[in-house]
């Protein structure tokens, strides 16, 4: 497209390449401004429906006016495809500077916290960007930060919500696995599980390009995409301290913090994360040190309980109830002379020991049956509190599905550690014998006669 007319911008030169699609640097001939045209591939436009959301909310996006937002000026359609004109940025990605290993803690901090306000700029106007990484962040020589490509990621995920959106991301796993993957490691867990997303889900991916930008790690990483999405689900990062012992507990809070896989315990805007960030910011420069106040830890624990559904109170409350009635019963039984008075008590107790020993036991059993019913599914364990699952194919949707089975068994632990999963479908038989051969096996498939 060299030297070619899109609409009233002269293509000059080719700024890069990536799953969505291609950016060249043009001329705007009409203001005389150099702009970024990306034109997007056929595939991502070829329905009329998702076309038209994604125009829309790209209009909405180039509305919001910020200095750590790159402006869209416009959005159409020519005989090329669809294509978007931007502001052309002069500078290198957070991705480059990573690479090159030219960011200092200070300097990672300072990118966050203008990204983060960016964020809350385009969040206030009800825009979720969807996909932030460090290749949608740019950084200008006088160092200031720029948001790329907001709307964009809509284009990809289609409508969300439900399996649909896990087996489309699953697909383009497959036919373009450079830049699904890549976008996979930023997801939050509710993108990962095909759920509804909201401003949130912008706060863990800059929580995860602010652990990599400190760390120079991924958080969450796998070999496969179906690994990655696991990762994201379920798995606890390490500590950003324990990989650089130099850096500051309050950092490690806040990344903490925007790394929870529930969205309720992350922050509840961007504009508060900016705040924190620029608090640890002072921290560094002064080199003295702060404790999160008291007061703070506590709102925090009590939003955390609070926001638990009605539901999960139900057994604690439930023991609670009955460890009253156990000493009621005992302060009125020990006026009764004799071991007699001790034999109730006693018994409820036993009885409660009993429940609770056995409950881990039992929500694996009630995993491995419902689990037996998902088509694929040939293998359940359960060792200490890791399930494997063997399927004949780790499609999307079997993900999601025992996920799903996986999040409603731990939503019924209340207490202990969680459940973790692994799903593998090229197990050896070795690893099947030995798997077989273990005394946490809750199903296996039969498999038909031959003959």
């Amino acid at each position: 497209m060299i030297g070619q007319t899109v609409k009233h911008y002269e293509v000059e030169s080719p700024l890069g390449k990536g799953g969505m699609g291609v950016v060249y640097r043009a001329r705007d001939t009409r203001l005389g401004r150099p702009v970024a045209l990306k034109v997007l591939p056929p595939e991502f436009v070829r329905d009329d429906e998702r076309k038209a959301r994604f125009m829309q909310e790209a209009r909405a996006a180039s509305a919001v006016n910020h200095p750590a937002i790159a402006q869209v000026y416009e959005i159409d359609e020519g005989p090329e495809g669809l294509f978007i004109a931007m502001e052309f940025v002069e500078g290198r990605t957070v991705r480059a500077i990573v690479q090159a290993n030219e960011l200092d803690v200070l300097g990672a901090l300072e990118i966050a916290h203008q990204v983060a306000g960016g964020l809350q700029k385009a969040h206030d106007a009800g825009i979720v960007h969807r996909d932030i990484k460090p290749e949608n962040v740019i950084v200008t020589p006088d160092g200031h930060a720029k948001i790329l490509d907001f709307g964009l990621a809509k284009l990809v995920e289609g409508t969300a919500g439900g399996e649909h959106d896990a087996s489309h991301m699953e697909t383009l796993a497959r036919t373009q696995a450079g830049f699904v993957l890549g976008t996979l490691r930023y997801m939050s867990p509710e993108q990962a599980r095909g759920q509804a997303l909201d401003h949130r889900t912008d706060i863990f991916s800059l929580g995860v390009v602010l652990y990599e930008m400190v760390t120079g790690q991924l958080p969450f990483s796998g070999s496969t995409p179906l690994d990655t999405l696991h990762a994201i689900a379920f798995e606890e990062t390490r500590p950003i301290t324990a990989l650089r012992p130099n850096l500051t507990p309050s950092l490690q809070r806040i990344v903490t913090r925007c790394l929870r896989k529930r969205p309720q315990d992350r922050y509840a805007s961007a504009k508060e994360l900016a705040a924190d960030i620029k608090t640890v910011q002072r921290e560094i420069e002064s080199g003295i040190s702060s404790r999160t106040p008291i007061a703070t830890r506590i709102r925090e624990q009590w939003q955390s309980w609070r926001d638990r559904p009605v539901g999960e109170w139900i057994l604690p409350a439930a023991a609670v109830l009955a460890v009253a009635g156990i000493l009621v019963t005992y302060v009125v039984m020990r006026r009764v002379e004799g071991f007699s008075s001790l034999i109730v008590p006693a018994i409820v107790a036993l009885l409660l020991w009993r429940r609770f020993r056995n409950r881990r036991r039992r929500l694996g059993s009630k995993f491995g049956k419902k689990a037996a019913k998902i088509p694929g599914v040939r293998i359940v364990s359960l060792d200490g509190m890791r399930l494997t699952v063997v399927s004949d194919s780790t499609q999307a949707r079997t993900y999601v599905r025992l996920n799903a089975l996986l999040d409603s068994v731990n939503r019924r632990m209340f207490f202990g550690d969680p459940f973790t999963m692994v799903i593998r479908d090229t197990a050896t038989p070795e690893d099947e014998r030995a798997l077989l051969s273990a005394p946490g096996v809750l199903y296996v498939r039969e498999e038909p006669k031959a003959g």
